[in-house]
C-alpha cells in the first residue's frame, strides 16, 4: 500500500467502527500516525491491532465520549506538547437520534444529537485549530449527510444537526482560506454501517456500499495534494460544490 501518508499526524473521531475505523486503518497503513477517539476501547485496540498488521506505527487510543467537552480541550493540549502540529482532522462520529416529527422529539435526544454532530466538532476545531495551522498542510474533513438540504419528512434531527455542521465548517473554511489549511465536507451516501441499519431496518445492507470501499475516495480529501477548500463532496454523483467560489 503505498505510504503517501508518511510522518503525518491524523485524528480521527468515531474511529471504531464503520467509516472512521476504515479511514484509521487506511490512514494508518498508508503511514500516518493515527489519533483515534472513541467510547469502546476493545474496537480501538483491534483498531490499533489492524494497523500494526498492516505494517504502521501503533495508533495513540484516545477513549473518550465526545459530549466530555473538557477532554477535548485537554487533548490540543496533549497533542501540542508531543507533535505541536496536526495534520489532519477528520470529524466522522454522528449520531442519528431518532426518526421522528419534530414535535415528537424528546428534549434529550434533541440535546444530545446537537453536542455530538455540532457542539462537539465546535471543540474539536476550538482545541486544535492552532496546531493544524502549524502543519504545513492540514486538512480537516467533515462528516454530513443529504438531510442538511433535502430536509426528508421525519429526519429533523439528521437534518437540523447536519445543517448546523455544515454551517460551522464552511465558515471556518472561510476564515483559513489565505492559509495552507484545507477543510471541506464530503457526504459519503450510503454505506453499510450500524448507523444505517438503525436508521434503514428494512434494506438489505449488501447494497449499500461498504465502509472500506468509499474510505480511499474520501482520503483523497485530506492528502497533501488535495487543493481545494469550502467544498462540499457528494460521492454519490461524484460532484464537489464550492461554497466559497460561488459566493
Amino acid at each position: 500500500m503505498e505510504r503517501d501518508f508518511e510522518g503525518r499526524v491524523a485524528l480521527v473521531t468515531g474511529a471504531s467502527r464503520g467509516i472512521g475505523y476504515q479511514l484509521a486503518r487506511q490512514l494508518g497503513a498508508r503511514g500516518a500516525h493515527v489519533i483515534a477517539l472513541a467510547r469502546t476501547v476493545g474496537a480501538l485496540e483491534e483498531l490499533d491491532d489492524e494497523i500494526k498488521s498492516a505494517g504502521g506505527e501503533a495508533a495513540t487510543l484516545v477513549p473518550v465520549d465526545l459530549k466530555d467537552f473538557e477532554a477535548l480541550d485537554r487533548l490540543g493540549a496533549a497533542i501540542y506538547e508531543r507533535w505541536g502540529k496536526l495534520d489532519v482532522l477528520i470529524g466522522n462520529a454522528g449520531m442519528l437520534g431518532t426518526l421522528s416529527p419534530i414535535g415528537h422529539i424528546k428534549v434529550k435526544t434533541f440535546d444530545e444529537a446537537m453536542a455530538t454532530n455540532v457542539t462537539a466538532n465546535w471543540r474539536l476545531l476550538r482545541s486544535l485549530d492552532a496546531l493544524l495551522r502549524q502543519s504545513d498542510a492540514g486538512r480537516a474533513l467533515f462528516l454530513t449527510a443529504a438531510q442538511a438540504h433535502s430536509c426528508t419528512p421525519f429526519w429533523g434531527l439528521q437534518a437540523s444537526t447536519k445543517a448546523a455542521l455544515e454551517a460551522l465548517v464552511r465558515t471556518y473554511a472561510a476564515e483559513t482560506q489565505k492559509s495552507s489549511l484545507k477543510v471541506n465536507l464530503a457526504d459519503p451516501g450510503p454505506v453499510r454501517t450500524g448507523l444505517r441499519a438503525k436508521a434503514m431496518p428494512g434494506e438489505d445492507p449488501q447494497t449499500v456500499a461498504a465502509p472500506e470501499e468509499i474510505a480511499p475516495a474520501l482520503l483523497q480529501l485530506v492528502s497533501t495534494s488535495y487543493p481545494r477548500t469550502g467544498c462540499l463532496y457528494d460521492r454519490l454523483s461524484d460532484d464537489t460544490l464550492d461554497f466559497l467560489a460561488s459566493e
